[in-house]
């Protein structure tokens, strides 16, 4: 894997939990200045403008760890305009249903932002719309047939995804850059092509996903003379002139099975990921519990890494059972020559408040009669 060739270009990712704490990973779009989360449990520690800036949300499941944070979400976005996307399993808007039932919308205002809840099917997108100006009710869309794996895109990324078992549906995400235009001058040469405003032309075709299928005007070169010529596909021309350059990726998996179903599922989603930020919840001598529980273990990790091999690995959301010994988890996994460990803190979240540190309602006064003591 060349390191320089899978750089991120247009993503910045922060895991904004330790290691013990409820996960939550942000990825930062930089052109447009946007943000994507992946799991939605503790995140009051995030700033309010970081969670305005959010575009969409992606929840691996409804678990209280891993989706409770919704109600933070909300809270702060609620009088920003627009509409919010929040991917993840079958049935999830039906619990924002019942948990946006539990509060009173009498007061709602024009300027309050919707949310648009698409849960992720095998092999279709199921799509409910909650305007918020209306009291958020629940209202059903439609439902879109996948391409592929593709749950989500702009112009700059694309989220892949797929179910994987964890005693319920479960979905994992690959946030992949999309590719990037690149021509190789050498190869361009061979061919025997000279650049030219073409190469403008077929970049916006690149782009568009090649749906012209229209000849391309291009400028070959026989001996020293400059010829127009045409192209009938463009699409094959670019695969032969371009420069190869694997578009970095982020994996996300959470709350899984170690099962065969599970990783025949995962392997062509994250197969050489650029970095992969995977649970671990026990130690290898609790793989017992990690099978009733459908987690993973440390023994299960170190298969997938051989297997995934991808650049970098962050463990996360071990269980705080291992509270004060999370360096065994570090040294429990085998990494791969070419596989980067990333390590995290146990906790990142600030400590709870305790009634010492807020200051006394009514304050301490001298002892004047007819005062407070």
């Amino acid at each position: 894997m060349s390191s320089s060739a899978r750089l991120f270009r247009y993503l910045e990712a922060k895991f904004c939990a330790g290691l013990l704490d409820d996960p939550v990973l942000l990825v930062r779009v930089r052109p447009l200045g946007r943000n994507l989360l992946f799991d939605c449990g503790q995140i009051h520690h995030l700033a309010k403008r970081v969670l305005k800036q959010t575009q969409a949300i992606f929840i691996s499941h409804a678990h209280m760890d891993h989706f409770m944070g919704i109600d933070t979400f909300i809270r702060n976005v609620l009088v920003s305009p627009g509409t919010f996307e929040i991917f993840g399993p079958p049935g999830l808007a039906v619990k924002l249903q019942h948990k946006l039932a539990g509060y009173d919308w009498n007061l709602a205002e024009r300027f309050w932002c919707s949310l648009r809840v698409r849960e992720v099917h095998a092999e279709s997108i199921v799509s409910w719309l909650f305007p918020g100006p209306k009291g958020f009710p629940c209202l059903y869309e439609g439902e879109q047939r996948r391409e592929g794996r593709i749950v989500y895109r702009n112009d700059y990324l694309q989220v892949e995804a797929v179910l994987c078992d964890h005693k319920i549906p479960v979905v994992a995400y690959c946030c992949r850059e999309r590719p990037i235009f690149s021509v190789d001058r050498q190869r361009l040469q061979h061919a025997g092509l000279v650049a030219g405003p073409w190469l403008e032309e077929l970049k916006r075709r690149f782009y568009n996903g090649f749906i012209d299928r229209t000849p391309l005007k291009v400028l070959r070169r026989f001996s020293d003379d400059i010829t127009p010529g045409s192209e009938p596909d463009a699409e094959s021309l670019y695969r032969s002139i371009c420069r190869s350059v694997s578009p970095a990726s982020i994996g996300y998996v959470s709350d899984i099975g170690f099962s065969p179903e599970n990783l025949i599922r995962l392997n062509p989603l994250l197969k050489d990921v650029f970095l992969l930020i995977a649970e671990c919840a026990f130690l290898s001598e609790d793989i017992a519990k990690a099978r009733r529980s459908y987690h993973l273990c440390t023994q299960d990790l170190n298969r997938l890494l051989d297997d995934l091999r991808p650049g970098y690995f962050l463990p996360m959301h071990l269980s705080k059972t291992y509270n004060g010994r999370c360096q065994v988890l570090y040294q429990e996994l085998q990494m791969p020559p070419e596989v980067s460990l990333i390590q995290i803190p146990e906790h990142l979240l600030p400590r709870p408040l305790l009634p010492c540190d807020f200051p006394r309602l009514p304050p301490k006064l001298k002892s004047i009669p007819g005062t407070f003591h």
